[in-house]
């Protein structure tokens, strides 16, 4: 039995594909495209490209870990959104939010092909932490 677009997407994010790049392989279709708005600027990446930038990301941190307050599924489209916390080589101890993201993914085959994203830097103000509380539908 195959998984819904919906499990496809929550499997990703609370995967290890941080520490583990065939993870990306597996969820990420060979064809993947990500339209990424960003604070920084515009991004549209390729599934070698995102593969490189995460391989490069996981080199500073310890672990990071994917905290999803809102997952929703129509057919095969999934909107996510998310908090990404890290923990740093220099401190492994403590974890810090980095960034909130909203995303929606198309999934083809059992895997993430379309994926347009926008992402912010995290702020640490308890108020608007507690905006990134929801409940998954």
């Amino acid at each position: 039995m195959s998984k819904s677009a919906k499990q496809v997407v929550s499997d990703f994010y609370t995967s290890d594909f941080f520490n583990n790049s065939k993870k990306l392989t597996e969820f990420l279709h060979s064809d993947m495209e990500l339209f990424w708005n960003a604070r920084t600027g515009y991004s549209h990446m390729s599934r070698k490209e995102l593969i490189a930038v995460v391989e490069e990301a996981a080199k500073s941190f310890e672990g990071i870990r994917c905290d999803i307050t809102h997952l929703l599924e129509d057919g095969a489209n999934v909107t996510i959104r998310f908090t990404f916390f890290v923990r740093t080589i220099e401190d492994p101890n403590e974890e810090t939010p980095i960034a909130h993201f909203m995303a929606i993914w198309n999934v083809k085959d059992g895997q993430m092909y379309r994926g347009y994203q926008m992402s912010q830097p995290a702020e640490e103000d308890k108020d608007a932490l507690v905006s990134y509380r929801g409940v998954i539908l």
